[in-house]
């Protein structure tokens, strides 16, 4: 069974645009859809695409999925934080209704939220996106006037149990905030990775998604991190091809080859996207798709996202 999470770059500047560029065969779109189409997941976590009541456009880009070659029939994407107003001055800057004032950062209600598609059926989901910050036992939020009412998920946090032939695999799916922009996102990157250590099922399962924070390179506390590797396993996924080690990269210490991210400034390409398995279960191969220059994909990957598709291939007979 093949896993994989990406974000896509399937977000725009308004409700409604996405599905319009879905339905305009934008460039962009298609190059998110052959790519996917090319690692042909079993089951995909996509981070960073638009979110609307009726899930019109994922089923618009579901569609493309299979006029591609590789449906994924059921999938799950359950109302996120990002954009969700709050009403407060959150980020304590004296004005309200901005991107920074919603429970998750977010212009409008679900942009850049999150979703799952699968092959095979989902058998249920346990989400915990409306969990307050302050009720995660050890938690790291700063003193607020807003405890009240903030919520831990920038995005949201899921377990997603699919149905295999070999029994059920739990996808514990999540997508962090970045460790920057404000002082408050550090330690709530943490407590998003944190989180899930509280929350491991007792069945065969990945923690997957957007964790946002590379354990030996940019800013953030990998704290939360080294303590999910010490329960899960990690395969330490592979791109063909890294970009030259200079400018923003020059002074890198982690091995560039494991990157998720490209960034042409500070601080320069990171390793912020992640499967990890449950300790037990049999990693088969893993890769991340960065293709060389020349590589008949390499166009579609660049054109899609600055991020790149994470994939795992796991027995679990």
């Amino acid at each position: 069974m093949r896993i994989a999470t990406w974000n896509p770059g399937l977000t725009r500047d308004g409700p409604g645009l996405l599905l319009r560029d879905i339905g305009r065969d934008d460039p962009q779109v298609l190059a998110a859809a052959q790519v996917i189409a090319h690692a042909a997941p079993d089951a995909i976590l996509l981070t960073g695409l638009d979110w609307d009541l009726e899930g019109r456009a994922l089923t618009a880009f579901a569609d493309l999925l299979e006029a591609a070659g590789h449906p994924m029939p059921h999938r799950h994407a359950g109302p996120p934080n990002t954009g969700l107003p709050t009403g407060r001055d959150m980020d304590g800057d004296g004005r309200l209704g901005r991107a920074r004032d919603a429970q998750g950062y977010g212009a409008f209600r679900g942009q850049g939220g999150m979703a799952v598609l699968s092959r095979l059926p989902i058998a249920g989901v346990t989400d915990h996106t409306e969990t307050l910050w302050r009720d995660m036992p050890g938690h790291r939020m700063p003193d607020s006037p807003h405890a009240d009412i903030a919520r831990l998920s920038t995005t949201a946090h899921w377990d997603v149990a699919l149905t295999t032939p070999a029994g059920p695999l739990h996808l514990l799916a999540f997508s962090a905030t970045p460790p920057a922009f404000e002082p408050r996102n550090i330690p709530r990157n943490h407590d998003e990775a944190a989180f899930w250590l509280d929350h491991l099922p007792d069945a065969p399962f990945a923690i997957i998604g957007n964790l946002n924070l590379d354990p030996a390179d940019g800013d953030g506390d990998p704290a939360a991190l080294t303590a999910l590797l010490a329960v899960t396993q990690d395969p330490r996924p592979r791109g063909a091809w890294q970009p030259p080690q200079t400018g923003p990269n020059a002074d890198h210490r982690g091995d560039p080859a494991l990157d998720t991210a490209e960034y042409a400034r500070a601080p320069g390409n990171l390793r912020l996207d992640y499967v990890l398995p449950a300790q037990g279960l049999r990693v088969l191969d893993a890769g991340v798709i960065w293709p060389a220059p020349g590589d008949p994909l390499a166009e579609s990957v660049a054109l899609a996202s600055h991020r790149r598709l994470v994939w795992v291939d796991l027995d679990l007979k």
